[in-house]
């Protein structure tokens, strides 16, 4: 349908109607400003919220070791990009969609006010053709008027004998004269009438048609754009809705990620120390200086010389009070446990619980292995910018890099002594699997397996090494950790608290002395006596300083026994002394037979 033929008289109406749609436009431009704004502000906020719920640089390493924790930081990271997707949408609506209404709009104002120009020269057209046709039909009028009136003249003084015949004829003249200028406005009427007429027709069937259609062109282009506008709106958001969907479903993926039992065990691996659970608390029988002492899990009892040595007088028990505390609450004052805390420490990290130790070290190690990685790259660089300038001496002289390259080839050098010493540590580690360095301390708090009784003949420890339990069955190996030798033990501040035995408590042992024939007070030369035998269980070939070699079934001397680190001190019959793991021996305690 045509506005020309439809609404030939409604021109005023539709230049309000297109002036209308120019005002939508700009309309709809606010709109997507809006909208934009929206986008840009939700966007802001989303990212503002990530950031203030993002984990911090010292966080990081804890975020990753805990499954909730890591997939919350993945839920963290889809928000943020999907906050980035609204800024895609505000962005592409602002560079394209209000791009093009704005054209649209520029271009509407130039063709609205071309067509009303056109409309109203057409329009001034006819209004002057109806001016020149109203002009002569009053020209025509007016002639009409006088020719009658001539004609009246004329009649009259036709009629009235007292007038001459001279008179007579000039009344005829002026009639005819009338006459004739009426006939001519007549005709000039009727000319100008038939022009008129042809002048509107052409005008509501073909100028005004013309304006209409220009302008209905115009309207119906405004009503397409805004059609494709709007939905180049949607697929300006249809097209981040993938990557929308992608985010959520890095959301439902993170959710899916999140394991209690793994976080559980991260937990266990992150804060175990290695450590044994303290044995069972003897109890002290005054009345006969003898202790009652309650049996380990695996059996084997706890320090049997301090048992057959009685009780811990007041003054060691008032410098452990002073110490901080001992026994079984010792452990929550432990150097260990505050080296777990952030405090400085050694070099080896022997301080630490063996486990936080050797994950420490390893840490370390790979620290060392990017510096060097880094620095070996930064070294192949330099040396091919060498080549460069020894094949084109024009871009740089090679000898200035040679101070470069030696400095830094004696970096690489130090990082891999320093990454050597660490692997020796880890190594060194790894071969002592029982806490050689754990043995022998209670006067510190070091130890967390000591009883109360314990104190006098306790030994300060090697730290930094995995416990083994006593008496626990292990798979058998060649490579046995090294036992700690009496100058280790001197080197490394060992305390030792030992009392000579009374004459009673060597007459108590020769009751029990089994199939080994001991002697009353039988001391090795360092004054360890013989406190129970042992039998091997298995082979153990000694490999190491301080231990000794030992066949199965073969029967020896207890000297000391495990002190929690999975070592025995024995002596053999031909008098030689050393450790042997307490897992391959089975023991009898002189003080078992007393109780």
């Amino acid at each position: 349908m045509s506005w020309g033929t439809e609404l030939w008289d409604q021109y005023d109406t539709i230049a309000t109607h297109t002036q209308k749609g120019i005002d939508f436009c700009e309309r709809f431009t606010h709109f997507l400003k809006d909208r934009c704004s929206i986008e840009l502000k939700y966007a802001s906020e989303l990212k503002k919220l990530v950031k203030s719920y993002q984990p911090k640089k010292k966080e990081e390493e804890e975020y990753q070791q805990y499954s909730w924790a890591a997939r919350f930081w993945d839920v963290l990271k889809e928000l943020h990009d999907l906050a980035g997707q609204h800024e895609v949408i505000a962005e592409n609506t602002q560079g394209q969609v209000m791009k093009d209404v704005q054209s649209l709009i520029s271009e509407m104002k130039q063709q609205r006010r071309k067509d009303l120009q056109d409309g109203a020269k057409v329009q001034d057209q006819l209004k002057e053709s109806l001016a020149k046709l109203d002009k002569s039909r009053k020209n025509y009028e007016k002639a009409f008027k006088m020719a009658e009136k001539a004609t009246d003249d004329y009649r009259k003084a036709d009629a009235d004998i007292n007038l001459s015949r001279a008179e007579v004829e000039k009344t005829r003249n002026q009639m005819m004269i009338k006459n004739s200028q009426c006939d001519e406005s007549k005709n000039e009427y009727a000319a100008q009438l038939q022009q008129t007429n042809q002048h509107q027709r052409d005008h509501y069937t073909q100028q005004m048609p013309s304006v209409f259609q220009q302008m209905q062109s115009m309207e119906e282009n405004r009503i397409n754009k805004i059609k494709s506008m709007v939905k180049q709106i949607a697929d300006i958001e249809r097209s981040v809705i993938p990557i929308i969907n992608t985010c959520i479903d890095g959301m439902v993926k993170a959710s899916d990620g999140i394991s209690a039992e793994e976080d559980s065990k991260a937990v266990i691996d992150k804060y175990k120390s290695g450590f044994p659970i303290p044995a069972d608390i003897p109890f002290e029988d005054l009345s006969n200086s003898s202790v009652i002492d309650t049996s380990n899990a695996n059996g084997t009892p706890k320090n049997s010389l301090d048992n057959r040595k009685g009780t811990v007088s007041d003054k060691k028990k008032n410098r452990k009070d002073k110490k901080g505390g001992g026994g079984l609450f010792g452990i929550f004052t432990s150097s260990k446990i505050i080296g777990l805390l952030g405090e400085e420490s050694k070099e080896d990290f022997s301080d630490l619980p063996p486990n936080q130790q050797r994950k420490a070290l390893n840490r370390k190690i790979d620290e060392f292995k990017k510096e060097i990685a880094r620095e070996t790259a930064e070294r192949e660089g330099m040396l091919k910018m060498k080549d460069v300038y020894v094949n084109n001496p024009a871009l740089g002289d090679p000898n200035a890099l040679e101070k470069k390259i030696e400095e830094n080839a004696q970096k690489i050098d130090s990082l891999q002594a320093e990454m050597r010493k660490y692997q020796g540590y880890l190594a060194n580690m790894d071969a002592k699997p029982s806490p050689v360095g754990q043995r022998r301390n209670s006067l510190s708090d070091d130890s967390i397996s000591q009883s109360s009784t314990n104190m006098e003949m306790s030994q300060t420890s090697l730290p930094g090494q995995p416990p083994v339990a006593a008496n626990e069955p292990e798979v058998y190996t060649d490579e046995w950790p090294e036992p700690p030798s009496d100058e280790e033990f001197e080197e490394e501040g060992t305390v030792e608290i030992r009392k000579k035995p009374d004459k009673k408590a060597i007459d108590d042992e020769e009751d029990h002395v089994g199939e080994f024939e001991h002697a009353e007070g039988d001391f090795d030369e360092e004054g360890f006596p013989v406190i129970g035998t042992c039998r091997a269980l298995y082979i153990y070939e000694a490999g190491n300083e301080g231990s000794v070699a030992m066949t199965e079934g073969e029967e020896m001397f207890v000297l000391e026994q495990d002190q929690g680190d999975g070592w025995t001190r024995v002596r053999k019959h031909d008098n030689s002394e050393g450790f042997v793991p307490t897992s391959y021996i089975q023991c009898h305690f002189y003080d078992q037979d007393e109780v």
